[in-house]
């Protein structure tokens, strides 16, 4: 059998060589390359002083509209599916991009011949990132561009909320620090199929990353961390997500547009390492907050897209009810340390204002070797509410108004907050099957709550609750359903503000 694949990619290595002789560029030459050799020089790197990455000034006048004015040349693709990204106002910095075939690395330098630009737009400046295009080439899959942000376009072909390889001191005052992936090696492993070694350089830490991701019905990624600590670090956040909620259905008077709904996430789904399930509904915050949802060991935490049905977005350019879900499952045993989720008020979609990310419990320091290493799924299935939890109702929609009864007189100090639950667990279940919400308040009091099915709508159910808030708040709400001394739902943990 004629092995068409290892003739395509020796085919292109073949034609990245030529195609760089052709440009007068000076060419490298071909160099050994390892996951090992990565961590090595990782690790060499930490023990010299941080030197910030130079930027092109002239990146600066790129704005949106002229980058996208700037296209990588479709005949001098790249592993058989690889195009280029130029510099630009928010990608200022160049990175290094290699490419990798049986354990030897080839450097690809840049040429202004790399890229065409419109007429009457200036030549592109460097190279930015890159990104993995779709059979036929009209649109990718992967990306990796800016600091080390990375995402991808999940199953429906519609980019939503970004990965980063590790955030540092987010959401502490003025300190957050955002390392940089300086170099790449992209190895081709199959049709759509890719392992990208990244090297990463900060003032607090450098790292060697190994992502192996696989397109297929949605992303999947295995993801391997080497980070050598240079400094003291007060809040590590390893398998960061970032992601936007403006608006949804609970808070709709936060937006001022006239689509329903604005948001890349809805909830953050955690299942910990106990098995219990909770969905924290995100929200659009007045200040900034931040929550820390305390673990051992963890088997999955993420960013969600519950609500998919198009009309509840009413958005026929975004495509809101595409967006990916990004869940991320621990290897091994990460031990204790606390899922953090930090937001921040908006005003716009453009606005990633929700980063979700693990926390471990002990002092990252100065000198230290830490490993992390986790599975990254981007798709369009929640899976806290797969066929193995179909016993387990989930959260569907929550709202948030006036407390009191409706058309009575509002509790002053207080809100309603209202959560439906869905799941074939509550099938045949009526007010009189002794189905109660459990429901407990830090920084509130629980005036009065209810739990009851929805009249014509099967197996949903309603929990209500009056909640005055006490000092400066939130007040935090943790409910679930149970019948008797069994629990029928995961937990629901949502702020009031």
């Amino acid at each position: 059998m004629v092995d068409f694949y290892r003739r395509e990619m020796l085919g292109g290595l073949a034609a990245l060589m030529v195609a760089a002789r052709a440009s007068g560029a000076a060419t490298a030459a071909a160099a050994p390359f390892s996951w090992d050799a990565l961590q090595a020089r990782a690790a060499a790197l930490a023990r010299q002083p941080y030197t910030a990455p130079a930027k092109v000034a002239a990146a600066a006048a790129v704005d949106y509209d002229k980058v996208g004015a700037i296209r990588y040349r479709e005949a001098k693709q790249l592993a058989g599916g690889i195009r280029l990204f130029p510099l630009g106002r928010y990608a200022p910095m160049p990175v290094k991009i290699n490419v990798v075939e049986n354990g030897r690395a080839i450097p690809v330098p840049f040429t202004p011949d790399l890229f065409e630009s419109e007429a009457g737009h200036a030549p592109a400046l460097g190279i930015a990132g890159f990104r993995a295009m779709a059979p036929g080439g009209k649109s990718d899959w992967l990306a990796f561009m800016g600091a080390s942000y990375f995402r991808t376009a999940g199953s429906q072909d519609q980019y939503g909320l970004s990965a980063r390889g590790i955030a540092i001191d987010t959401g502490i005052s003025d300190k957050e620090e955002f390392p940089d992936f300086t170099e790449f090696w992209i190895e081709r492993t199959g049709p759509q199929a890719y392992t990208i070694y990244a090297l990463m350089d900060g003032p607090s830490l450098t790292g060697a990353y190994r992502f192996e991701s696989t397109h297929a019905n949605g992303v999947r990624q295995r993801v391997s961390s080497v980070l050598n600590i240079r400094r003291d670090i007060q809040r590590l956040g390893i398998a960061p997500a970032t992601s936007m909620f403006w608006y949804g259905e609970g808070n709709r008077a936060a937006g001022t547009d006239w689509r329903p709904e604005i948001h890349d996430s809805d909830g953050l789904a955690l299942h910990t390492g106990a098995g219990e399930r909770i969905w924290r509904p995100l929200a659009n915050p007045p200040h900034e907050t931040t929550d820390s949802f305390q673990d051992e060991n963890p088997k999955g935490f993420g960013l969600i897209q519950r609500d998919r049905a198009f009309d509840h977005y009413q958005d026929d350019g975004a495509f809101y009810d595409r967006r990916a879900n990004l869940w991320v499952e621990p290897q091994g045993q990460w031990g204790k340390g606390a899922v953090t989720l930090f937001a921040f008020p908006t005003a716009a979609e453009t606005v990633d204002n929700i980063v979700a990310f693990w926390t471990p419990a002990a002092p990252v320091r100065a000198g230290q070797t830490l490993k992390f290493d986790y599975a990254l799924t981007w798709g369009s299935t929640d899976p806290t509410v797969a066929p193995n939890t179909a016993n387990v109702a989930h959260a569907v929609e929550s709202w948030r108004g006036t407390a009191g009864r409706p058309g009575g007189e509002a509790i002053a100090g207080a809100k309603k907050l209202v959560v439906d639950f869905v799941g074939p667990g509550l099938a045949g279940l009526d007010r009189s099957s002794g189905v109660t919400p459990q429901i407990d308040v830090a920084r509130g009091k629980l005036l009065a709550s209810a739990a009851y099915p929805v009249v014509g709508q099967p197996n949903r159910w309603r929990v209500t609750a009056d909640v005055a808030i006490e000092g400066g708040g939130p007040a935090d709400v943790r409910l679930f359903l149970k019948r008797g001394t069994t629990s029928l739902s995961e937990t629901v943990l949502a702020p009031i503000f």
